[in-house]
Order: structure tokens, then sequence, then C-alpha cells
């Protein structure tokens, strides 16, 4: 008569390796609930060559868990709560400015053209301005503390520069490589600086 049943007090400890078992014959259906327990597996548990389904929904233990060379792919996935200074590039330069990562910035795509200015006032980095003078001259204030490759467009936009000048006012950095502030006596003048560094100043940057 074949042997069908062995019982387990018939087996001793360690006697049954999974060399002895062949490929297949063991089911989950033959695995009690309960009976394979952490303690029975080894250290190692090698599923490279299969497939790990993981429920849709489920909580990783406690602590710091290291994820290497993996790849996170799917349109739904969402990562959240890793703080800034926890990623090995957190930021990125524009224009010579830090921006962090998740921070929020401007990019402006050229010159920043502003309204009509009719009377004398400082101008800003980056913006242009139509300059009316026809009540009277207007100074034209650069920004103070400039930075390289930063640019003030103006424009004689009533065409009265000849008769009320316009004034380009140095704000203690050179223009065109003099300590002197720059007068627009030509009708329908229209120019752009940039700041190059301390000795030359603000230059034309067409001429």
């Amino acid at each position: 008569m074949a042997l069908t049943k062995v019982t387990t007090s018939g087996l001793a400890d360690d006697s049954v390796t999974s060399a002895k078992v062949s490929d297949g014959v063991i089911s989950a259906a033959d695995v009690a609930d309960g009976t394979l327990t952490v303690a029975k597996l080894t250290s190692t548990l090698d599923l490279s060559s299969n497939t790990v389904t993981l429920p849709s929904s489920f909580t990783t233990n406690s602590g710091s868990q290291t994820l290497t060379n993996k790849t996170i792919s799917g349109s739904a996935n969402t990562i959240n709560n890793i703080a800034n200074a926890s990623l090995t590039n957190s930021s990125f330069t524009l224009n010579g400015t830090s921006i962090n990562l998740g921070d929020t910035t401007e990019i402006s795509a050229g010159t920043s053209w502003q309204t009509e200015k009719t009377a004398s006032f400082t101008a800003v980095a980056g913006e242009g301005y139509f300059v009316n003078t026809t009540s009277g001259a207007i100074t034209v204030t650069l920004p103070a503390s400039p930075s390289l490759g930063d640019e003030v467009s103006i424009i004689d936009a009533s065409g009265t520069a000849d008769t009320n000048n316009i004034t380009v006012g140095r704000n203690s950095e050179n223009i065109q490589g003099s300590a002197a502030d720059l007068t627009i006596s030509t009708e329908r003048a229209a120019f752009t600086l940039v700041y190059f560094n301390s000795t030359q100043g603000w230059l034309l940057k067409d001429k």
C-alpha cells in the first residue's frame, strides 16, 4: 500500500527541505492560516523571478525606509510631505537667483513695459517705459544696486525730448564708464541700458 500521508510526529526537525519538495505541489490551500510565520522563513526571501502584488492600500513599517534604484510609475501616484531639504537637488538657479523646488516665482518673457510716465520716477530692472515730456522735463533714476545684465528701456513716447529733455539719473553708478547723468535731447529717442560692472556701469545695448 502506498504511503500518502505522513504526520508531523513522524518527521524529525529540519528533515524536510525545499530541495525535497517538488515545484508546485504545495499551494496556499494546503497551508493552514497562521502556520507559516516569519520565524519559519530564512532571513532572505528571494522573489526576484516572481511578481509580488501588493494590496491597493497598505501601511509601511515605522521608521526610515530606503528605496534604491526603484521606479514609481502610474498617473495617480502622489508623494507627500517630503521636505525640500531632504532632496539631493533641492533648488535651481535662474538668472543668478537660487529658487527652491516648490517655490513660486515670476518669469518675465522679455521687457515688462509699463504705462505712460508723465513725471520723474525710479526705474526697475527688466522694465520698459514710455516717457511723455509734453508738460516738462523728466528724470528717470536708474535702479540702485544693479546686477550684471539688468536692463532698463526708455522711449520718448511723446516725441518732445528735444524740447523737454529726459535725464537718466545714474544713481551712484557710472553710465558708459562716466560718473555723469545721461541727457536725452533727441526727438523719438529709444534705447536700452544694460548694467555691466562698477567701472563701466550702465551701457547702451544698441548704439
